[in-house]
C-alpha cells in the first residue's frame, strides 16, 4: 500500500533543497508545510488522469463523473466489454476512448504491469508509462509522483512549474521543458519535493497571497 513521504521527510528534503540553490532557499523561507499530493493509483488513477488532461477543471471533474457512472466497475476488463460508441457516449473524445482502451489492454496483455511499477527505477517506469498509446512523459512523471511518492520525479513540461521557475529566477521567459529538467538537475536526488515548493509558490501567486518573485 502507498504512504506518502512523511512531514519530516518532505522538510529534510526542503532543508537540503535550501541548502543546494539560493533561489529555492528564498522560496523554501515562506513556504509553510505541505504534505505530499496524493492520487488515485493502479488502473482506474491512470484512466482518470488520462481522461481529466488538458480539459478545465470544471470540464474534466463533469467527464469524470460521467465515466464513473457509466462504468461503474473500473477494470480493464469492463473497459474492454464495451465498444468505443459506449466510451464516446460517456463524454470522451475519440482520441480519449482509444487511449483508455488501451491503457486497459495494456493492463490485461501484461505489457504493463501495474503491481511491479514500484520495483522499477523513475527512468524505467517512466518508460513502462509512456510505451501505453496516450500516455506521454508528463502522465507519466505525475502519475509515479502523486502515487507512489517518487521524491526524484520531476515533470519539466509542466506550464505552471515552468512559470514558477521563471519567477524564482527572476528570468525574462520561463523555461521550455527542455530547459526545466536541465535547471532541476542541481535539485536531485529531491527534485520532486523541489516540484511542490513551486507549485506551491504558483498558487499562491495566482491567489495573490504573495508576489511573483
Amino acid at each position: 500500500m502507498f504512504v506518502p513521504p512523511t512531514a519530516e521527510a518532505i522538510l529534510q528534503a526542503r532543508r537540503h533543497l535550501a541548502a543546494v540553490d539560493p533561489a529555492l532557499a528564498a522560496l523554501e523561507a515562506v513556504t509553510p508545510p505541505f504534505a505530499w499530493r496524493v492520487g488515485e493509483g493502479g488502473f482506474p488513477g491512470l484512466v482518470k488522469m488520462v481522461v481529466q488532461q488538458q480539459v478545465s477543471v470544471a470540464s474534466a471533474a463533469a467527464i469524470w463523473a460521467r465515466v464513473e457512472a457509466g462504468l461503474p466497475e473500473m477494470t480493464p476488463e469492463a473497459v474492454m466489454g464495451y465498444g468505443t460508441d459506449h466510451l464516446l457516449s460517456l463524454g470522451l473524445s475519440r482520441p480519449k476512448a482509444r487511449y483508455v482502451r488501451a491503457i486497459a489492454e495494456a493492463h490485461l496483455t501484461g505489457a504493463c504491469d501495474f503491481a511491479a511499477l514500484p520495483d522499477l527505477s523513475d527512468d524505467d517506469a517512466v518508460a513502462a508509462l509512456t510505451a501505453i498509446t496516450g500516455v506521454g512523459r508528463w502522465t507519466a512523471e505525475v502519475y509515479l509522483m502523486f502515487t507512489q511518492g517518487r521524491l526524484d520525479i520531476f515533470p519539466g513540461g509542466d506550464v505552471a512549474l515552468q512559470e514558477a521557475m521563471r519567477w524564482v529566477d527572476r528570468a525574462d521567459k520561463r523555461p521550455n521543458e527542455k530547459e526545466a529538467y536541465r535547471r532541476a538537475e542541481l535539485w536531485r536526488p529531491y527534485r520532486g519535493v523541489a516540484a511542490h515548493l513551486l507549485w506551491a509558490c504558483y498558487g499562491a501567486v495566482k491567489r495573490r497571497e504573495i508576489a511573483p518573485f
